[in-house]
């Protein structure tokens, strides 16, 4: 009766002893967060309700599990798996406190900037290094359980008295891989791009949705994901629209005829601006910037507070300013002229048999250019 008894009372009472802690700690801390709605960490501490419990009940288990007698026989392989529960939920731990004091601490300090630019940077620092200490604690938590293994400790002797060889073989190996982590964190404290600037890179326009030590994510304006290694914003160029300042200068241009009225054009665009929500009231204009023998170019500039501001803005002028041309002065679009096709002076006129025939040949056919030719003035 007891051998059936005392593992019963050791591993209920372990459990219950976790259950009841685990929900003392966490109404601690749901207070705690009730009284400080400044300070976010008591609310995500509680996101580490789990491993906590899971800590708690495996070191209960881990000392008292010996004074069952009917597991004498397999105490050694029940001690080695509860070692190796409680690195791993350690780890686990670890991990979730890590990561609520960073978001704490970034929390705190985008409620107290109102810097977008700012905010940005340290949001992609914490993000990175909140990996690191994660990818940190892994690799102590795998080396600690690897340790635990008689066979492993005999072997770490060899290992270090071989790391030199092994580190330099490792370093060839992963060449790319170490520049890629080494350009993350570059891109992280280097303040080169951060999470949420908008981009261009290799034509595509898209803003940055995430950045690890090896790969940096830009999703593009039509919702697609491009994935690109780190080490491409440390080696080529690329363009950073939310680089200093987020406000932007856009340009729409239009090829009109010379007749085109661009000082009543003027006056269009400034009551388009004007209905425009998007449009900053910075800056605005039209400017004449090139002709050809046909048509003429015209540069409307337009301002905005950010890149999608200053798209919204580009196409309500270039639609409403083309609408407007269309309905009230159509001449000013652009046109294509036609006329006879004359013949060569002084060749004689050659009938389809070969012989000459000073008869002229039929007039030739009016020639005409895909676009309807203007009719009115011209």
């Amino acid at each position: 009766m007891e051998n059936v008894l005392r593992p019963l009372i050791v591993g209920g009472g372990s459990v219950v002893l976790t259950l009841v802690v685990g929900w003392a700690v966490d109404q601690l801390l749901r207070r705690a967060d009730e009284r400080h709605h400044e300070t976010p960490l008591w609310g995500l501490l509680r996101r580490g309700g789990v491993p906590f419990q899971v800590v708690l009940c495996t070191a209960l288990l881990r000392g008292s599990y010996d004074q069952i007698e009917a597991l004498r026989d397999h105490r050694a392989a029940i001690g080695r798996t509860l070692t190796l529960v409680l690195i791993g939920s350690a780890a686990w731990l670890a991990v979730r406190i890590a990561a609520a004091i960073v978001d704490s601490s970034y929390a705190r300090y985008a409620a107290a900037h109102r810097d977008p630019a700012r905010v940005r940077r340290v949001r992609t620092q914490v993000s990175l290094i909140q990996r690191v200490v994660s990818a940190v604690v892994g690799v102590v938590a795998v080396a600690a359980m690897l340790l635990t293994f008689p066979a492993m400790r005999a072997a770490g002797a060899s290992l270090l008295a071989s790391a030199g060889i092994l580190g330099i073989v490792a370093g060839v190996a992963a060449q790319s891989t170490l520049s890629n982590l080494f350009a993350g964190l570059q891109i992280a404290f280097g303040d080169m791009v951060r999470l949420g600037d908008t981009v261009v890179v290799d034509g595509e326009w898209g803003t940055i949705d995430e950045i690890t030590l090896t790969f940096l994510t830009v999703r593009t304006w039509d919702e697609r994901r491009i994935t690109m290694p780190v080490s491409y914003f440390t080696s080529k160029p690329f363009e950073n629209w939310s680089r200093g300042s987020a406000q932007m200068t856009g340009i729409v241009y239009f090829h009109l005829d010379h007749t085109a009225p661009v000082s009543e054009m003027r006056d269009k665009l400034r009551d388009i601006l004007r209905e425009c929500p998007a449009w900053d009231g910075r800056d605005w204009g039209i400017a004449v910037t090139d002709t050809t023998p046909n048509t003429m170019q015209v540069r409307a500039l337009v301002t905005a507070k950010d890149a999608d501001d200053i798209w919204t803005v580009r196409v309500t002028v270039r639609e409403r300013m083309i609408r407007w041309l269309t309905e009230k002065h159509p001449y000013a679009l652009p046109r294509v002229n036609t006329a006879d096709a004359v013949p060569a002076p002084d060749r004689a006129a050659v009938r389809l048999d070969g012989r000459a025939d000073g008869a002229s040949l039929p007039r030739p056919a009016r020639v005409r250019a895909h676009e309807t030719p203007r009719t009115g003035r011209g």
